[in-house]
């Protein structure tokens, strides 16, 4: 997929460049002015949902479905000024169909700092859970990044020693919690998430309105798992070969297949957690399989990413290394998007 840009805003006529203008002078309300003179948590969130839309619509490829669900979902929770639980969503789908970079989207146009916020945290498995063995110490430390810390990644890369259990959890929330309600939070590679894990969540993506002395309602949790790929797939597939149009895929076909994946993967990191049992989700999103002309797309995209122009061999070479499936009708690309731009640098 192609590199997250601000440049992506559609400016239309004079009118709606007044609008726009009109828009902005509107925001100098009171939290303008509390980021002018101090330290205010809401400063960095600074949401550009038309920016998000046309940047979806030029360079997300074949993913009608995740497009609406997202654009929805932050829309309604955007604008709700109390929200009553934080928004919830669950990507799913092949690999290199789109998952990782609409979470980065999301990020860019949601928190002025991007990825960099000190609003926003991505969790790896791999990464942070390396040891299965040290699950329980995994919790204490993952419900304290929640809540404060920002070094995970530095805590977790080795063995984590026993100094670095707290005291009680709930006591310790109290006193320590000063991070920010407007926060993201990145779940990436769920399938391969320590069992249990995930348990530790469920106060936070409720309905509660307080949540150990701290309000949780404005945060946004984002979980990302290829769990249900195959399912999605299959789906695609048959409608494929019913000569139904992709875009007549329903959300209503695809997530009782996917909850069942979810539900039936004792290896996801919602198995043994009540998350979807207690229907925490606000949306399950699904990622559809990327057929050769979403591919050829993302190759025209990365190509002008890169300041160069289209070149037909460049992009038919990259089009003929791709392998797809299935064997019979070598329809869906086997990595989707993912290796689209390190196989143009082979070409160029």
């Amino acid at each position: 997929m192609a590199a997250v840009t601000r440049s992506c805003r559609p400016w239309g006529s004079l009118l709606g460049l007044l609008g726009l203008v009109s828009a902005a002078a509107a925001a100098w309300d009171l939290a303008s002015l509390r980021c002018n003179l101090g330290a205010f948590c809401e400063c960095d969130f600074r949401p550009d949902l038309p920016g998000l839309e046309c940047d979806l619509a030029q360079h997300l490829a074949g993913q009608h479905l995740a497009k609406a669900l997202v654009v929805k979902a932050l829309k309604s929770f955007v604008r709700d000024p109390a929200p009553t639980k934080p928004l919830v969503l669950s990507l799913h789908g092949w690999t290199g169909t789109g998952k990782s970079y609409v979470s980065s989207l999301l990020a860019h146009y949601l928190f002025q700092g991007g990825l960099r916020s000190p609003r926003v945290h991505h969790f790896s498995p791999v990464i942070h859970f390396p040891h299965p063995s040290h699950i329980e110490r995994y919790k204490i430390l993952f419900m304290e990044h929640l809540c404060l810390s920002d070094n995970l990644h530095c805590c977790l890369a080795g063995n984590p020693p026993n100094s670095w259990l707290r005291k009680d959890l709930k006591s310790w929330v109290q006193g320590n919690l000063t991070a920010c309600g407007r926060s993201l939070f990145l779940f990436d590679e769920m399938d391969k998430m320590p069992p249990g894990l995930m348990e530790v969540l469920r106060p936070f993506l409720g309905s509660s309105w307080v949540v150990y002395g701290t309000n949780y309602r404005k945060a946004i949790f984002i979980f990302i798992s290829n769990t249900g790929g195959e399912q999605i797939n299959q789906v695609a597939l048959e409608a494929w070969r019913s000569r139904r149009d992709r875009e007549e895929i329903l959300l209503q076909e695809l997530e009782p297949v996917i909850s069942r994946a979810v539900l039936d993967n004792p290896h996801h990191g919602f198995s043994h957690s009540g998350i979807m049992e207690e229907r925490l989700l606000d949306a399950v999103v699904p990622f559809l399989p990327l057929q050769r002309h979403h591919v050829r797309h993302c190759v025209l995209n990365e190509l002008a990413q890169l300041g160069l122009e289209p070149r037909d061999e460049v992009v038919q070479a990259v089009l003929d290394s791709t392998t797809f499936f299935p064997e019979d009708e070598q329809l869906f690309s086997s990595n989707g998007c993912k290796t689209v731009a390190s196989r143009i640098s082979l070409f160029l």
